[in-house]
């Protein structure tokens, strides 16, 4: 499969909503090409370089944008709202002259339907708490609170976790280890102390 990369600097995990401003030419072009398609782009966390300017090292996994609405209200600026497909990785890539990167990929498998496990309750407590204060703002539905992939990936996108572990835990083939991860995460905010209190006058 050969398909345009848009490497940028955050994780697109299957099923997320990704809203990305566009205005440089190359992925302007490469954006109505998929539209006229009805084709995704891959995005990439960038592993060396920048969003704008020379093209950027990506990571070799990312995940499928499919294009689900787009606006253009001031001249040369796209608006895009992406949701999250396939995982996949990157086989061998080449870089035009404009510096759009075109790949050739092969899709990573999704994983098993599987039930967020008990021990992994405060994950699922904490989405519902999100979706209900924030709901369609965020998340694209169905909300899958059963599905323990659909639990362990949007948390690992809403969450204060530097890129690199967001990265690992979209590039994991277990749902139950990243809620594994995820929980330990949770557990790790709710004991460490409060420095303010801990202060002494």
């Amino acid at each position: 499969m050969q398909i345009p990369i848009f490497p940028l600097n955050t994780v697109l995990f299957p099923g997320g909503v990704l809203p990305l401003r566009v205005f440089e030419a190359r992925y302007m072009d490469m954006t109505r090409e998929c539209m006229r398609k009805g084709a995704p782009f891959g995005v990439c966390l960038i592993r060396e370089g920048r969003e704008v300017g020379a093209a950027a090292v990506p990571h070799t996994i990312g995940c499928l944008a499919n294009i689900a609405d787009w606006d253009m209200q001031q001249l040369g600026l796209l608006q895009l709202r992406t949701v999250g497909g396939s995982r996949f990785r990157i086989l061998s890539q080449q870089i035009a002259g404009n510096g759009l990167i075109t790949a050739e990929v092969e899709l990573l498998a999704d994983e098993a339907p599987a039930l967020p496990q008990s021990q992994h309750s405060v994950c699922v407590e904490v989405l519902r708490g999100i979706v209900e204060e924030h709901g369609a703002e965020v998340f694209a539905e169905p909300w899958q609170f059963d599905h323990a992939s659909w639990v362990g990936y949007r948390l690992s996108e809403v969450l204060a976790i530097p890129l690199a572990a967001k990265q690992k835990l979209m590039e994991l083939d277990d749902s139950q280890a990243r809620l594994d991860v995820l929980t330990h995460f949770l557990q790790q905010q709710v004991a460490q102390p409060d420095g303010d209190n801990n202060s002494s006058n």
